[in-house]
Formats: structure tokens, sequence, C-alpha cells
């Protein structure tokens, strides 16, 4: 395996997605597809990062049962790097469903207990192992999704082991945007969050992408991106701030559009793009993901 160029720190797991064709209400009960894929935002991530040319390695938590063999299997077969995978005797792999209907996503819940159970051993390969130390921290990107604790996204937020790293942070879900707090400060960090939790993280609703920006940007980040669905994004940084409109495109699955989002960005820049070029490569990758034109 070759040496990662980027470090996806969070959830993988099995999603579990029913999708039906029709618009879905509260108590429907119609035909449709259920899948099960290997998902959860790190993963997510990864695979976006990887259909880029980028060589991704996972730090998360899978457990020693068929359904984590069966999890890492897949993740060889897509060329992730999972030597630093933590695997626990006594945790079962997570595992996260949801159903989607053709007005979006309807109902999910993410179970990523062993994830937040195995806590900061996730990260010994990093803080004091082959990827890095306090003393001699990853250079690198990282890629780090609000799946992990509040008090582990705190400890890392302090940790040397960071200090030096290209933090790009996404929560895991609107219900866990509000984990993200003790990262507002980092230097050098970019967040990565839609409408609802830019509003959850500043504890104000706000009518567009922009001013959400703007608002995290004065609660503390560094650099933010803000999705809007199919309305205008917006990236704000201390250079200014940037908006781009996503392509208008016929919904066909939405669970992992800001994953895809944050991916494609990191890859975008990696590769030397910047400012609205960047943003704009980020929304077509999402777009394609949400249309079904992505592979995967």
């Amino acid at each position: 395996m070759a040496q990662p160029d980027i470090l996806c720190i969070g959830a993988v797991l099995w999603d579990v997605i029913g999708r039906a064709t029709r618009v879905m209400q509260l108590s429907n009960d119609v035909p449709g597809r259920i899948t099960r894929l290997p998902g959860g935002v790190a993963m997510n991530i990864a695979m976006t990062l990887r259909r880029f040319g980028l060589t991704p390695a996972l730090l998360t938590a899978i457990g020693r049962d068929p359904e984590g063999d069966e999890l890492l299997a897949a993740c060889a077969r897509l060329g992730l790097d999972t030597s630093h995978v933590y695997r626990s005797e006594d945790l079962p792999t997570d595992r996260y469903m949801a159903i989607e209907g053709s007005n979006g996503l309807i109902a999910a819940i993410a179970d990523a207990h062993s994830l937040e159970a195995a806590g900061a051993k996730i990260l010994a390969p990093l803080t004091d192992g082959p990827l890095g130390s306090r003393d001699a921290p990853y250079q690198g990107t990282i890629a780090l999704d609000g799946n992990l604790t509040r008090d582990l996204l705190a400890e890392i937020a302090q940790s040397p082991a960071f200090a030096a790293a290209d933090l790009r942070i996404a929560p895991a879900s609107p219900g866990k945007a509000e984990r993200l707090l003790p990262l507002l400060g980092v230097r050098g960090a970019t967040l990565y969050v839609n409408l609802e939790e830019a509003g959850l993280i500043c504890a104000e609703p706000f009518a567009d992408a922009e001013t959400a920006a703007q608002a995290m940007r004065k609660r503390g980040a560094a650099r933010v991106l803000v999705t809007n669905g199919g309305k205008p994004a917006a990236m704000a940084a201390p250079e200014g701030i940037l908006t781009a409109c996503p392509p208008e495109v016929m919904v066909t699955r939405v669970t992992g559009a800001g994953d895809t989002f944050m991916a494609a960005h990191i890859a975008a820049e990696l590769d030397g793009a910047a400012g609205t070029d960047a943003l704009d490569r980020a929304l077509q990758a999402a777009a394609a993901h949400i249309s079904g034109d992505a592979a995967g």
C-alpha cells in the first residue's frame, strides 16, 4: 500500500438505505429498493478521494465480527488503506439506516456507538505511532468527522499531534453539529457544514449560505464552506467570501452528498485549484452524486 495522501478519521460502517422513487411522508409504506453499501462520513470521503486518484488511509473502529470482516474486504477492493484501523474484540461494527423518497431524506438512524466507545484508541497511530506523534506531528491533510465524541473532538482541538495538519472538519449530521464547537478556533482548520448545521453551531437560523458563512467566521472559524441544497453555497475565509450555484439535477439519492462535496473540494485544492474553481468542482461532484451519475 502506498503512503497515504490524506487521513480520514471517523465513521466507517455499513449504510442500509431504503429508496423510493415517489414523494414520501411520515408513516408511508411504499415499494422501493433497499441496499447495503460501505458508508459513514469518513468512508464516504475516502471513497470519493480515491475516485479522484488519491490514496486515503482510514482511522476508525471496526468490530472483529463477520460484518467487520466484510467491510474491511470492501475497503480493500476500493483501494483504501486500512492498516491503521482499530479492531475491537467486543464492539460490533457500526451501522447507519436511512429512508429516502424523491423529496429527499425522510428519516435516518446512525448507530456509531462502537466508534464512540473506542474513543482515542483510533488515534494511536497518529498520536504515538507510525503516522505521527505529539513531538513529530503529522503534516498532511486530515479529514475529521463529527461522529467522534465531544470530549475527543475537544482533545483533538488542543492536541499537538494535530497542530501541523491541514485539518478539514465536518459534522456527521445536524444532530451532532454542536460537537464541533471546540474546533471552531483551531487555526488553519476548514469546516464543511450545511445551512442547518451552521444555524445549530451559531444558535441562530440563517436565510442563506453566505450569511451563515460570515456568522461562522465571526464565531471563530478560520475558513468555512456552507452548502444549502440546490441553492447557492458559500465559502468564507480571511481573504473574503465566495459564492457559487450548484447545477440543477434530478434527485435520486441524498445520503453522502455532503461528504462527496467535502472530499471533492479537498481533492480540488490538493490538485492546485483555488477559490471559485475548487468550489465549483465540489458542487459539480455533489450534483453528480445526487443525480446518480457518480460511481458508488
